[in-house]
């Protein structure tokens, strides 16, 4: 039975296959039309998964929409009533995308799916947050906590999966949102909303949570369970155009830093405040679900599950005896669940899960792939001057031109699905070169000089360089460099403050290390990547 997932019309729109309860090809659409986080319907995407699998549309035996637009479209409406007529210019802006794609997705996807005759599910966004999950983590049983901007009215849920069936206990419902909360705080911080959170939770730790205080005694009624109430006074996101208003910025003294602006150390702080105060809500909100629950084992998703330091820091806690984390926490995440959560908790079929594997989600690399035969066509008809190397070659050169300091383009096998370079489509370098960090950040990435590059390490050697006990196959856990590697730093050095901090060696693998001495890790398996795991060994 073939099942397909479709994530579409906000942002990150993806398509999954799952053909009798295995993810057969996962992507989102932004890989193929190369718009970034593409909102569109991921029409290239399903025709790579019905290609991967070897089906036509008609084929397909069930789609699932990954929320109900008809609820989305309830919670809207009554916003702007509540905000009326406050909300004019964002509800106008909204309306005729509504009008005339959102509220007829059934017709939508039988268009863009020409000949499938079934049934369209749609379950509600935090069931296939939650579907994404559990159903590919390899529990039998676990607590489940999700966390984004907002679904339908949800912006936060815990409950449990059991077998084949996901149940959402409680909700926390907007406006009161983690996701939002973080996102306004990326607003005022200068980047871009739904993008440039990762941006601000590199910032964080160059910066002192001195207005940690301020956020909870003003913008925040957090309790003991981790539930809250934003107080909305400072929030314009239900009906302006921007995140924050003039009261917030008048409690942080000054207007959003305008972006490319120079960033100052009062913007590095409140990065570090926000970052803090999501900490401790992540926090309570897992010990409260660990006691009312009794699971062990938690599995997160949604957006704010890809806050990899709020993850470390929970893992280090130990309030659950394991975490997993899908890699594709954000939207698209959300087409591999609703496939999921119509194979298992909709039709009920029986799930099998591999307690001795990482999880069935092998890797995430569920994207295309082309053939050494297909690559070297390509190259000769666009007369791109190439070299054909045999296997072992090509590792011994790719691991010399590394070890020689070269920047290296790795393109190997399927691409990975979810937001993050897991040696299918990335950029290597020499994890011990004191320049690699800002050489790609400012020669090729043409981004902020402070953003940190992630560790791939082979998973047996991950204990020798880092304070984690675990895996980490996705980079969703950040952990510490272990002391033995620390380099002794100066006295003036110890005294920089804010982005001076940037160029100081910590470390004996400077371009991994982070400037509080963390590192956003990817252990690599032979089992998931043969290939790139080889790679690490020779080099």
């Amino acid at each position: 039975m073939n099942i397909l997932g479709i994530s579409a019309y906000y942002h990150d729109s993806a398509s999954c296959l799952v053909r009798d309860g295995k993810i057969i090809a996962a992507a989102q659409e932004e890989r193929f039309s190369r718009i970034k986080h593409d909102h569109n319907f991921p029409a290239q995407a399903t025709a790579y998964c019905l290609k991967e699998a070897g089906i036509s549309s008609e084929q397909i035996d069930l789609v699932a929409f990954y929320d109900k637009p008809w609820i989305k479209f309830e919670r809207l409406m009554e916003t702007y009533l509540t905000f009326a007529p406050r909300g004019i210019r964002s509800f106008l802006l909204a309306m005729p995308l509504w009008l005339k794609k959102k509220l007829w997705m059934s017709e939508l996807i039988k268009k863009g799916l020409p000949g499938y005759k079934g049934d369209i599910l749609f379950p509600e966004h935090h069931q296939s947050h939650a579907a994404s999950a559990f159903f590919p983590s390899p529990f039998d049983q676990a607590a489940i906590l999700t966390m984004d901007g907002v679904g339908e009215w949800a912006t936060a849920s815990y409950g449990i999966g059991v077998d084949n069936k996901i149940i959402l206990q409680h909700e926390l419902h907007f406006p009161h949102s983690l996701g939002l909360l973080y996102s306004a705080f990326t607003y005022y911080t200068g980047f871009k909303v739904n993008s440039g959170e990762y941006k601000m939770m590199g910032l964080a730790p160059y910066g002192t949570p001195k207005y940690m205080k301020t956020i909870l005694d003003n913008l925040i009624d957090l309790k003991s369970d981790g539930s809250f109430r934003l107080n909305m006074e400072y929030f314009n996101y239900c009906a302006g155009l921007t995140m924050t208003t003039q009261k917030f910025h008048d409690l942080f003294e000054g207007p959003p830093r305008q972006p490319e602006s120079e960033i100052t150390e009062k913007y590095i702080d409140i990065a570090s405040s926000i970052q803090k105060v999501t900490e401790e809500i992540i926090l309570r909100m897992a010990r409260h679900i660990r006691n009312q629950t009794g699971q062990n084992n938690l599995c997160l998703a949604g957006g704010v599950a890809l806050n990899c330091v709020a993850n470390g820091l929970l893992l280090k806690e130990n309030i659950f005896d394991k975490i997993w984390i899908q890699p594709a926490a954000g939207d698209a995440g959300g087409a591999v669940g609703a496939a999921l959560f119509g194979w298992y908790h909709v039709l009920e079929n029986k799930r099998l899960s591999d307690s001795t594997s990482n999880d069935s989600q092998g890797g995430s690399y569920l994207g295309p792939e082309w053939t050494t035969d297909e690559i070297e066509i390509f190259c000769r008809n666009n007369n791109y001057p190439y070299t054909r190397h045999t296997e072992d070659k090509t590792i011994d050169k790719t691991a010399e031109a590394i070890a020689d300091g070269k920047i290296i383009g790795w393109f190997s096998g399927r691409m990975e699905f979810g937001p993050r370079a897991l040696g299918a489509r990335s950029i290597l370098g020499d994890a011990r070169s004191e320049t690699m960090q800002s050489d790609i950040n400012q020669k090729i990435k043409f981004r902020e000089s402070f953003r940190p590059f992630a560790p791939s390490v082979l998973e047996e050697d991950v204990s020798e360089y880092f304070d984690l006990p675990v895996a980490s196959p996705y980079m969703l856990l950040t952990a510490q460099v272990k002391d033995k590697y620390h380099e002794a730093i100066s006295i003036e050095d110890q005294s920089r403050t804010g982005l001076d901090k940037l160029n100081i060696i910590r470390s004996k693998i400077p371009a991994v290390t982070h400037v509080d001495y963390s590192a956003r890790i990817q252990t690599v398996s032979q089992k998931d990547n043969p290939r790139y795991h080889a790679l690490i060994s020779k080099f």
